[in-house]
Formats: C-alpha cells, sequence, structure tokens
C-alpha cells in the first residue's frame, strides 16, 4: 500500500479532465498583516467544494469488476465518492454520522449518494460500511488510509508546484489542515520531488493534535474518546496506517489552534481572498493567523481544503469582523 510520487503523477493522468485546477490567490493586504507572503491553494472551488474529489477520482477510475461503491465520512469524502461514482454509472452508499452538518448530508445526497447515518459515539462507521460492502457486493472507499485516495489527494501538490514554478516563487514553507493525513500525505510526496528543502506543517484543532502528539511520540497516537469540534471534516481518531509513516518522513512538525482562532481565518479567508471556507478548511490559515506558525518574512503556502459549511455558522464566523 505504499505511495510514491509516481503514483501521484499517472494518477494526475488518470483523472485529468474531471478534476478543477485551482488557483493559488493572494491578498497584498494579508501579506501585509503577516509581514510575509502569503498563497492560498482553493480547494474550496474543487468540484463537490473540497480537495476530497481529487481522491474520489482516482480510487473509483482504479476499481475492478464491481458497480457499487462505499465510503464512511463526515461530509467531504462522501460527497466526493457519490460524484465520482455516479459519473460513472456506480451506485454509492455513504455512511455519515448523525450530527454531519445539514448542508454536507444534502450534498452527498445530491451527488447522487445513498446516506446511511449513524451515531459517532456508540457505533463504528467502519463495522457498519464493511457489513454493506458485505451484503452487496460492494467496494469501499475509504476517507485517507488508502493508496489511490492518497495518490489522488496528491494531485493538489503537482498544481502547487507548477504554478510556483510557472511564477518563479521559492516558498519557505506549506501549512496544510490535517485529519487522517491522506492531503498531507499526497501533498508532502508531491511537493518534495520538486522542492525537497520545504518545511510542510500539519495544522489540527486544539483537542485533535493526535498528528502533531504522534510526530513527537514517534508512534500513532489517539485522541480523547468523546470530544467534539467544529471542524467536522478533519475530526478524526488517530493518524492513518499507511499515511503516518509518509508524513514522519516529510513533515516537519504539526500545531494546534483554537476554534475561534479557526472562525477569525474563516472571516479573514472572505474578507481577503473572497472565499468561503469551512472550519476545518481553515485550520491552516488559523495557524498563521494566530502566530502558531510564524509567516513574517517568509513566503507561505496555505492550504484551503474545503468550503462546505452551514450557513449559520458561516454567519458566526463573520461577526469577527
Amino acid at each position: 500500500m505504499a505511495v510514491h510520487y509516481k503514483d501521484i503523477v499517472a494518477a494526475a493522468e488518470r483523472i485529468s479532465g474531471q478534476i478543477r485546477h485551482t488557483p493559488l490567490l493572494e491578498s497584498l493586504q494579508f501579506n501585509a498583516r503577516i509581514g510575509g507572503r502569503v498563497l492560498v491553494k482553493a480547494e474550496p472551488l474543487q468540484y463537490t467544494g473540497a480537495f476530497k474529489f481529487r481522491g474520489a477520482c482516482n480510487a473509483v477510475a482504479c476499481l475492478g469488476d464491481v458497480n457499487h461503491v462505499v465510503a464512511y465520512s463526515s461530509g467531504n469524502h462522501g460527497a466526493a465518492v457519490a460524484a465520482a461514482a455516479t459519473a460513472q454509472g456506480f451506485k454509492a452508499s455513504i455512511v455519515m454520522p448523525q450530527d454531519a452538518p445539514a448542508m454536507k448530508i444534502n450534498n452527498t445526497k445530491n451527488f447522487g449518494g445513498e446516506v446511511v447515518l449513524y451515531d459517532r459515539y456508540q457505533q463504528s462507521r467502519e463495522d457498519i460500511a464493511a457489513a454493506l460492502a458485505k451484503t452487496q457486493n460492494a467496494e469501499i472507499i475509504p476517507p485517507y488510509d488508502d493508496a489511490r485516495v492518497i495518490a489522488g489527494q496528491g494531485t493538489l501538490g503537482l498544481e502547487i508546484a507548477a504554478d510556483l514554478k510557472a511564477r518563479d516563487i521559492k516558498p519557505h514553507q506549506l501549512i496544510c489542515p490535517t485529519g487522517g493525513g491522506g492531503l498531507l500525505a499526497g501533498t508532502a510526496l508531491a511537493l518534495h520531488e520538486s522542492l525537497p528543502s520545504l518545511d510542510i506543517i500539519a495544522a489540527e484543532p486544539e483537542g485533535f493534535d493526535d498528528f502533531a502528539r504522534s510526530l513527537t511520540a514517534d508512534k500513532r497516537l489517539a485522541n480523547q474518546a468523546g470530544a467534539s469540534s467544529i471542524c467536522d471534516s478533519i475530526v478524526t481518531p488517530t493518524p492513518g496506517k499507511i499515511t503516518f509513516p509518509i508524513n514522519r518522513q516529510h513533515v516537519s512538525g504539526g500545531v494546534a489552534v483554537r476554534e475561534e482562532a479557526v472562525l477569525e481565518a474563516m472571516a479573514s479567508a472572505w474578507q481577503d481572498f473572497k472565499l468561503v471556507v469551512e472550519p476545518g478548511g481553515a485550520v491552516a490559515l488559523a495557524a498563521l493567523l494566530s502566530g502558531a506558525v510564524e509567516g513574517k518574512d517568509k513566503t507561505t503556502i496555505i492550504i484551503a481544503s474545503g468550503g462546505n459549511v452551514d450557513a449559520g455558522l458561516f454567519r458566526d464566523a463573520l461577526k469577527r469582523l
């Protein structure tokens, strides 16, 4: 299940024309606030509103002789798998928590997914998905611990590298929202091929800093059971079995940010970059704004990983302006 740079290049060729090459956005006003140069990779503009569509498209394109897929997700991965599967004429069953944002549940249904709800505090989504796959002869597409998915997410890193080269920009660091570590792993593999000295930093919500703690301990650690966060898209129990070894090799470190900092980052993304970013997608920007990562006199790449946020929560974020 190892993933290599060549797998990401193959994924880019395989899903070319299906995904959107999203821009690197820059704001002079924001640069002045930070005291450095900041470029934001705008994945809220991706099809289905998040980077997850990349991995879903590649995983579906790699399927064998099946016509039914199963995924488990708090929202973005589920919607992406539903959209990618439906485009190929496949059925998609998506296991989602009952407390997932209504927008994400509706998105998944609208993209053609059959939603199966569960209690995230009492039930195992993996067990539910496995039972569905067995009874319906379907294939499971995990949200991050899957070589096909990681390679697809890595296409984001290829785009960043190409755009930096075209603009003759040499960045010092990249900050990436991190849950299970699939986006982080794919992006790190892609970027370190051409930018081996680039510092890559994982950003997580406070209370869900399992990746940062795992890096320090040099082994996979879990988050406290029963905790909750507005950053639903990156609330995972522990780093992935496949993603952690990759990230341990490529990632410089990890930081955790408070929910208030995340809301402020969402407001800043809207004000400065004209982007709607969901909480989990805003943690990298929050890490820079809050000072958890220093940006002064540096060129920093920020990944804004998704923009699927309920209207009420987004209004609450904008009150910080």
